[in-house]
């Protein structure tokens, strides 16, 4: 019962910490994008920890004890990351090379 409910309470908290991830990479209106990027390393390590520790919670209550890159928490992080990753480097693309050509074109 303990267990289960810890494993709950866990993976609540790697849930919360990827949109902390999420929040910080992107939600910051008006800051230019190394700030942004520092904000969302710093994010980033916290929600590793929380991440793998929820990891290991998981596999340390399972019976045949997966590794704990197979656990539900370790794996939304990594999909989290990867996802955030592609989208920062999407938006910069878009910061740089889009919107520049935007601006030059309205009319004053």
């Amino acid at each position: 019962m303990f267990r289960e409910l810890a494993k709950a309470v866990a993976l609540i908290l790697s849930i919360v910490s990827i949109y902390a991830l999420l929040g910080s990479a992107f939600f910051v209106p008006g800051s230019p994008w190394q700030y942004r990027l520092a904000g969302a390393v710093e994010t980033l390590a916290m929600c590793a920890c929380v991440c793998f520790a929820s990891g290991l919670l998981f596999s340390i209550s399972e019976r045949s004890e997966p590794p704990v890159t197979r656990t539900l928490p370790v794996q939304l992080f990594y999909w989290a990351l990867a996802g955030t990753v592609l989208m920062f480097l999407l938006s910069r693309y878009l910061e740089v090379y889009y919107i520049p050509l935007i601006w030059k074109n309205q009319p004053y």
